[in-house]
């Protein structure tokens, strides 16, 4: 549901009753990843979708049927084996199921506490029930840094456990399902909990005032990163050069580098190819537990600075980190072409995504969602559970 916090906030506002339907696990090829959400207001008002189309009248009837009668929190389930497949189930291929909540605004105030955070993109996250007891079934907690949690799920040793897990997910900035078991001790009865995540936009640093940069900047923030460009060069290192960027530094790289406070999101790309930028920011970057680090050049220019970080004392396990040459082989020529492969291969990085041709590929097209195993407090990211399964 953050997702649409600030259009939920204006129904909490006006005290305006509505029914999320909230994706809360997918298998198989499904279009949307647990967290997203359709919502059907007491106005007859639709937000969101769960599926691009083609399970959302089925699932809007759904909350209108929850609006008008039975409030109980319940689940619903498509995919592509329903006898009606060709009418409401997933024609993709696979199968997504849902809890249905209805929400009285009036009686959540930590749920419309939460939508304020989120809308105004201050770090939260909601913890909440979709699988498990009838009891227990839509109750939710909702987390922020450093402060206890609010509301409970109905157990004190329930609430720990999920506040955990929410604090984790939130750290990654990760939405997700949780599994918690009997033999982990933490419920009496098998449960999941959907983990909803709102934080700050990951970092891309981009070194080296060039034009490549600004491009790669410009793509970096439609993908919904905080760019930062940095340079030692105060003449190239110029707001009015990177307009797209969220800001622009003058600074060594390798400096700037290591005065930043950085997470495991962050993406690092190094397009100065320049031995007296690249060796000590890379000897930085590749020693940090950042998600990609890139580097622009040549094949010949690429076995020049394996030598020079070698010598500068990297290990091959932290030279494997390095993506050089940057990119994804598109044949790319100009600034902004080779700012796309650039941007190709991130997102292929942080999906576990092949790079190939679609057509000639046998694997699915839509990536399974994150999902979380307990035994607390082991989090499963979602590239740890690609690999297992590679």
């Amino acid at each position: 549901m953050l997702e649409l916090a600030a259009e939920l906030l204006e129904r909490v506002r006006a005290r305006t009753p509505f029914v999320a339907a909230t994706v809360t696990d997918v298998a198989g090829s499904a279009p949307r990843q647990p967290g997203s959400s359709l919502v059907v207001d007491a106005g007859g008002a639709v937000l969101g979708n769960v599926s691009g189309g083609c399970v959302d009248a089925a699932v809007h009837e759904a909350c209108q049927e929850m609006l008008a009668g039975d409030r109980r929190p319940r689940t619903v389930r498509f995919g592509y084996t329903d006898a009606d497949a060709l009418g409401v189930g997933l024609t993709c291929g696979g199968t997504i199921e849902l809890l249905l909540r209805h929400h009285d605004p009036g009686a959540e105030p930590h749920l419309g506490q939460a939508f304020t955070d989120a809308a105004q993109d201050r770090p939260v996250a909601v913890a909440t029930i979709v699988r498990g007891p009838d009891a227990h079934l839509g109750r939710a907690i909702v987390v922020r840094p450093d402060r206890p949690h609010e509301g409970t799920l109905g157990d004190e040793r329930l609430d720990r456990v999920a506040a955990a897990h929410a604090t984790a997910a939130l750290h990654a900035g990760r939405t997700g399902t949780v599994e918690l078991g009997v033999a982990d001790s933490h419920c009496r009865e098998p449960m999941a909990l959907l983990v909803e995540s709102n934080a700050p936009a990951p970092r891309m640093l981009v070194f080296g005032a060039i034009d490549h940069a600004a491009a790669l900047a410009r793509l970096g923030t439609f993908l919904g990163y905080r760019v930062t460009v940095c340079d030692a060069r105060a003449t190239f290192a110029t707001p009015d050069r990177f307009p797209h960027a969220d800001e622009v530094v003058v600074d060594w790289p390798h400096r700037y580098l290591e005065s930043q406070r950085l997470d495991g999101r962050t993406v690092v790309c190094v397009l100065t190819h320049d031995p007296k930028f690249d060796v000590p920011l890379l000897t930085a970057a590749l020693r940090l537990p950042v998600a990609y680090v890139g580097a622009m050049g040549s094949r010949r220019t690429h076995q020049e600075r394996l030598a020079r970080l070698r010598a500068a004392g990297l290990t091959d396990h932290e030279l494997g980190r390095l993506h050089s040459p940057i990119g994804l082989d598109l044949g790319a020529r100009t600034p902004q072409e080779t700012a796309l492969s650039i941007a190709a291969e991130i997102v292929a990085h942080r999906h576990g995504g092949t790079g190939a041709p679609l057509r000639t590929g046998a694997l699915p097209i839509h990536r399974p969602g994150v999902r979380w195993r307990a035994p607390f407090p082991a989090v499963r990211s979602q590239d740890d559970r690609l690999s297992s399964r590679a």
